[in-house]
């Protein structure tokens, strides 16, 4: 089951390579709170679609008051919360740092994990961790790095996605991927409702031409495919792991944008993306090919 689980989350991070990339465009001359609700309505729905035609349904009558809440929590800190934290912060530094500020959610991911969940690290992690955050910032050729509002603003959501990812590990021991999927999707996008009404913006929704929601189901469809594969792996592998192998995403968004957009590459980034790659390699054979061999040495 875990080599399935590390399979899926390999897939989750191309998945997330191609939709960073196509989301550029989506969300281009677009509210960006808008954007991201109308995505987890739209996923919300196409979610109980499957579970209902899985004949999963009754996963939902097995719920209990507290599975509920989890469910709510889960779309608190991971569906709505991070995003609206993480887009006002965009607004306020460049995309590339915070993209870098956004990649280091696999330490705070390990450092939650390993508090709440017992996870246990080791000093292969360790490398692979220092390995991945010199990749990423010669990746995203940072050549100076400064913290402010917006970088603060983004760490915290970061923080977020990090602590909805463990809570999201304990909640899946007891309920399907499908239905925790759902959850984040459902609820997320009622909390992002709310802040819309708050902030007086609900009237943008009806204001959105046709070409923009054609946009929104194309992310959609990416989004779906994400959540699916993500807490399918993310069942069966621990959050250390599975968030380490989403920065797998980032070489595949650059690889995407030299080939579509003509961007040029420089020997900086040709040695991010070397030193991203062998991080997640590392991760990946030890957490399956050592841990298999001497299943006796190393703790899972």
């Amino acid at each position: 089951m875990k080599k399935r689980g590390i399979v899926l989350v390999l897939l989750t991070a191309i998945i997330s390579g191609f939709s960073i990339f196509i989301n550029k465009f989506g969300v281009s001359g677009m509210n960006p709170y808008v954007f991201t609700f109308l995505k987890n309505s739209v996923v919300a729905v196409l979610l109980v679609s499957i579970i209902v035609l899985a004949f999963q349904f009754k996963h939902f009558k097995k719920l209990k008051r507290n599975d509920w809440f989890k469910l709510g929590l889960i779309g608190l800190l991971g569906g709505s919360i991070p995003f609206l934290l993480f887009f006002k912060g965009l607004q306020l530094t460049s995309g590339a740092t915070g993209a870098f500020v956004h990649k280091t959610m696999f330490i705070f991911a390990a450092i939650l994990a390993l508090t709440f969940l017992k996870e246990k690290l080791n000093k292969t992690v360790i490398i692979a961790a220092v390995l991945l955050l010199i990749g990423n910032f010669l990746l995203l050729n940072l050549t100076s790095f400064s913290f402010g509002v917006g970088e603060g603003l983004i760490l915290l959501a970061t923080v977020f996605w990090a602590g909805e990812f463990t809570l999201s590990k304990h909640v899946l021991k007891e309920l399907p991927s499908n239905v925790v999927a759902f959850g984040r999707m459902f609820f997320g996008s009622l909390f992002i409702l709310a802040f819309l009404g708050i902030t007086g913006e609900v009237s943008a929704i009806g204001s959105i031409s046709l070409a923009q929601f054609g946009w929104v189901l194309v992310t959609s469809i990416f989004l779906l495919f994400y959540v699916l594969t993500w807490y399918g792996g993310l069942k069966h592998v621990k959050v250390s792991t599975a968030t380490s192998i989403l920065l797998l995403g980032s070489p595949i968004t650059t690889l995407l944008s030299i080939v579509f957009l003509d961007a040029v590459v420089s020997f900086t980034q040709v040695l991010g993306v070397s030193f991203i790659s062998l991080g997640v390699f590392l991760i990946v054979y030890f957490s399956e090919a050592i841990s298999t061999a001497y299943p006796k040495c190393i703790k899972t």
